[in-house]
């Protein structure tokens, strides 16, 4: 990205800009399974979809140059990129994942890897000094979420990764809730950085995706390998979709963020409010630590209301705000983690890493903050008894 001043500028002229051989100023969308070949081993650099297609290429050159990595992968969603990067580990590996990560991740590894021999465990991955003490010798990975979803945890990525590069064994950072605008890991250290590209990257609610990025030769060898073998690759529409969000990413997470922090403090000023999780408040948990590796606290906030209200009226109240799974796409939504996102870890694992029933998770979209503020004003009255 050397060419470019500003991060903005690579995020509309980045990748594959435009096509050669139109002048197109947008990447086509080679709505196509096959390529011809002109003969036996000739061909124009395209053979099979599921192998390569240029709409793909398009996106995977593009997140590959936003993160500073050395290739990028694009999947069907979040979870198939987090399943094709969890391939890489064999019968006996064990990998180390953040206290609260998104439920998807935990039931993957849980219900389907644990079948092959490869096992987990819950770690404080704020806490460097406890966390080397249980890297043993059968761990081949640190995977973690910061800010974690849904606490919005703030982990160390740099300090993760130094204690994994003295170990031999691999940092891998979701960074959907940040994205790169905000945050980029592989700077930090991190050797694998993942994306729910289905939220702030595509930005609408149009589409599901997944992005992988690696630092290393090594690793985009491996990796292409099994995105071509297994096949969970992002069709070309949605491929094409993705690279049309990326395009307005800056002035999108601008607002989201702008508006997250107002509400943020909207809420935390409630009296009606039992606590809010907002890693952009100078006296949140890892503050200090997300300013140095973050742009800002980002745009997802989490928060309880006290025990008179009712936390069912509360959801039903709203009415700009929609109750509905995923987050970071232009309109403001609300989940309850318990129920939704992080149903499928076990309720003793979610009390005891502090995700209550009473915790409602809000992303932050980007429309008039006197309507976001409003609407939960009159809902939280609403459910108050």
């Amino acid at each position: 990205m050397a060419h470019y001043e500003k991060f903005e500028s690579a995020l509309i002229h980045g990748g594959v800009y435009g096509d050669k051989f139109t002048g197109a100023v947008n990447v086509p969308i080679y709505q196509t399974s096959t390529f011809e070949q002109e003969g036996l081993g000739q061909h124009k650099g395209w053979e099979y979809a599921r192998t390569g297609n240029p709409t793909r290429h398009a996106v995977e050159t593009l997140i590959a140059e936003l993160e500073q990595g050395k290739a990028g992968f694009a999947f069907s969603s979040g979870m198939a990129s987090i399943t094709a990067v969890l391939s890489l580990f064999q019968s006996g590996d064990r990998i180390i994942i953040s206290k609260n990560v998104y439920g998807g991740t935990f039931r993957v590894l849980d219900k389907i890897f644990r079948n092959f021999g490869i096992s987990y465990a819950f770690e404080d991955t704020t806490d460097l000094n406890s966390l080397k003490e249980r890297l043993t010798e059968d761990v081949k990975a640190i995977l973690i979420e910061s800010p974690a979803n849904p606490l919005l945890t703030v982990t160390d990525i740099a300090g993760i990764a130094t204690i994994a590069k003295e170990k031999g064994i691999l940092t891998i950072v979701d960074n959907t809730f940040m994205t790169p605008y905000l945050q980029r890991p592989l700077e930090l250290g991190a050797d694998i950085v993942v994306h729910s590209a289905t939220k702030y990257l595509g930005g609408h609610s149009d589409l599901i995706a997944g992005l992988v990025v690696v630092n290393t030769e090594e690793l985009a060898e491996r990796l292409g390998f099994i995105q071509n073998a297994t096949g969970g690759i992002l069709a070309p529409f949605d491929s094409f979709l993705l690279v049309r969000g990326i395009k307005t990413l800056g002035v999108r997470m601008d607002r989201h963020v702008e508006n997250a922090f107002n509400v943020a403090k909207y809420l935390r000023n409630h009296e009606g409010v039992k606590k809010v999780y907002y890693p952009g408040f100078a006296d949140a948990q890892g503050y200090e630590i997300n300013q140095k590796q973050a742009k800002n606290g980002g745009a997802m906030i989490s928060f309880e209301l006290k025990e008179k209200y009712n936390i069912n009226k509360f959801f039903s109240s709203l009415r700009l705000i929609a109750l509905a799974e995923s987050l970071g796409g232009v309109e403001s939504l609300v989940c309850h983690p318990s129920t939704m996102t992080h149903a499928s870890i076990p309720e003793e694992k979610r009390q005891e890493i502090g995700i209550s029933d009473a915790l409602i998770r809000l992303s932050i979209g980007i429309e008039g903050i006197e309507d976001l503020i409003l609407d939960l004003e009159q809902a939280i009255a609403e459910s108050e008894g």
